[in-house]
């Protein structure tokens, strides 16, 4: 993933701000996606709570931790990693704190659970975006070339 970085600043930087907002979609189609598979999901008030309980904490320690970890102005795996690990964790800390939860069983199933769930949705989407960015600056250096 290190191919498209930029020296720009990160607000200039196209290959970062598409990573960020597809970062921040997977983040929230993560609680979406555990809403509907608890069946809490029924209507906009429960999606809207979903956020706030769920994705919101995580994507606060998201945006907090980027610009340190460089995970937009220098996109690697390692940044996505790292900012990844701690967000998350941080978030879901956060999210049990906030909800007045007890860290017992349930705190180290749903953080094992939102590890690996958002991290897939991650992966899938940052592959995505490298290959989409690939093509998409190949196709802009043959139409140069012509």
């Amino acid at each position: 993933m290190t191919e498209p970085t930029s020296t720009t600043q990160p607000h200039t930087n196209p290959f970062g701000r598409l990573l960020a907002r597809g970062d921040a979609l997977c983040l929230v189609l993560f609680a979406l996606i555990g809403q509907g598979i608890h069946g809490t999901l029924s209507g906009l008030a429960a999606a809207w709570r979903g956020f706030l309980e769920n994705s919101l904490p995580i994507l606060v320690v998201w945006f907090l931790l980027a610009p340190f970890l460089r995970t937009y102005t220098r996109p690697t795996w390692r940044n996505l990693l790292l900012n990844w690990a701690l967000a998350v964790s941080a978030g879901v800390f956060f999210r049990f704190t906030a909800l007045g939860k007890d860290f017992n069983l349930g705190f180290f199933i749903f953080w094992g659970v939102a590890l690996a769930s958002t991290l897939a949705l991650l992966l899938a989407w940052r592959g995505l975006a490298m290959l989409w960015w690939r093509l998409h600056q190949n196709q802009s250096v043959s139409n140069a070339k012509r």
